[in-house]
């Protein structure tokens, strides 16, 4: 009797941290690669979530525009060496756009 009470838990545990797993989003629509390893591996700027995986924050789609996000992220973990939305990646000059706004410099190209 004791032995099906726990097989039976164990059983609604996997089920339940299956489904737990289906239900996260799979595709993120912004992913953006932090230059230092982030303190935090979630965070929030205005209302977007964010969340660490494989060393990129990625996120949904939000209501601000693309570069707003990319700013508001840079300035919250210190600079960004990447970043896209819906796809599409930053050129340079926009990235360096993206961490001046933020309070970081772009990198100069004498640095070998």
């Amino acid at each position: 009797m004791f032995r099906a009470v726990i097989t039976a838990i164990v059983a609604s545990a996997a089920t339940l941290a299956a489904a737990g797993v289906q239900a996260q989003p799979t595709n993120a629509y912004y992913v953006a690669t932090p230059v230092a390893q982030p303190a935090k591996a979630r965070l929030i700027t205005r209302s977007t979530a964010w969340q660490l995986k494989d060393g990129a924050f990625v996120a949904a789609r939000a209501a601000e525009r693309d570069t707003i996000l990319c700013q508001l992220l840079a300035r919250d973990v210190g600079g960004l060496s990447a970043f896209s939305a819906g796809g599409k990646t930053f050129d340079a000059a926009q990235l360096d756009t993206c961490n001046a706004k933020a309070g970081i410099a772009a990198p100069t190209m004498a640095q070998n």
